[in-house]
């Protein structure tokens, strides 16, 4: 007896796509990369409308995006430079001190069994399911019981709870293929701990420390959620300064700006694999 099969379902040899595979694939790609192709064709209109696709095409957009650049509006409470300042130093300072905390938690949790391990690793990943607008309230409630003002703090304390989990997950991904035998060698040679962390592990980990140090940068540098609750005039990051554009009517100019933040993203990935790889990089 034979069996028909759709030509689209026909099984392929190891290492081929099928035709229906490969489609599935590029309306995958396609769907994901949507709102990116969007925003890069509208950033090239030369409408004073939204309209999509634009009428006509042009630089106008980059051109006043560059104008705004240089000489901010008298009207905007803070200009574009100030708050791209201040999310490079947010987003510095929570990449360090993920990296600082990230480290000695991968290096706790995959060396020692402590009561209680299992609970410390889900309360770690928690704010990563955790609904961030509910985080943005709970923090903003805490901050504001405090006596003193902590200012631009605020949101790097709120930053390294929201990168602390792909920092550890990062670093623990690369502690894990590097055995204690090695730290055992260290002892015989008459290593003490500390320097046979600082010269032996700490070297060995360092595609997870890079990757997880990126990704820290990624998720602060782009956090828009929390950090809207928490900012102020003087600490306002660029994501919140673009929903500013927008809140009474939409400029077209943001998404110059939007291509911008993407070409910096871009820019950090494509470092992230110059420098990691595939060593070390976890989600």
């Amino acid at each position: 007896m034979t069996t028909f099969t759709l030509p689209f379902l026909r099984r392929a040899l190891p290492g081929q796509l099928t035709r229906f595979t490969g489609v599935l694939a590029a309306v995958v790609l396609i769907l994901a990369a949507m709102p990116i192709i969007t925003m890069i064709i509208m950033s090239f209109g030369a409408s004073d409308t939204l309209a999509f696709p634009p009428p006509s095409y042009g630089l106008q957009w980059y051109r006043a995006a560059w104008r705004t650049f240089m000489s901010p509006d008298a009207s905007d409470v803070l200009s574009m430079g100030q708050a791209l300042g201040t999310s490079l130093m947010v987003a510095f300072a929570t990449m360090l001190i993920a990296a600082a905390v990230a480290i000695p938690a991968a290096y706790a949790l995959n060396r020692f069994n402590f009561p209680g391990k299992a609970v410390v690793e889900q309360f770690i990943a928690l704010p990563m399911v955790y609904p961030l607008v509910m985080l943005g309230i709970s923090l903003l409630l805490v901050f504001n019981y405090f006596p003193v003002e902590l200012g631009i703090f605020r949101l790097v304390i709120a930053h390294v709870i929201l990168a602390l989990p792909f920092a550890v997950k990062n670093c623990a991904a690369s502690i894990a293929g590097i055995g204690p035998e090695f730290e055992e060698a260290a002892y015989l040679m008459g290593a003490r701990p500390l320097r046979a962390m600082f010269d032996v592990v700490l070297p060995l980990m360092r595609p997870g420390i890079l990757a997880g140090m990126l990704f820290a940068f990624i998720v602060s540098f782009n956090e828009f959620t929390v950090t809207f609750f928490l900012y102020d005039v003087d600490t306002m990051t660029l994501p919140v300064w673009l929903y500013s554009r927008t809140v009474s009517s939409l400029d077209p100019t943001v998404f110059s700006f939007a291509v911008f933040i993407v070409l910096i993203d871009f820019g950090l990935i494509w470092l992230l694999e110059k420098l990691v790889g595939d060593d070390g990089v976890a989600l």
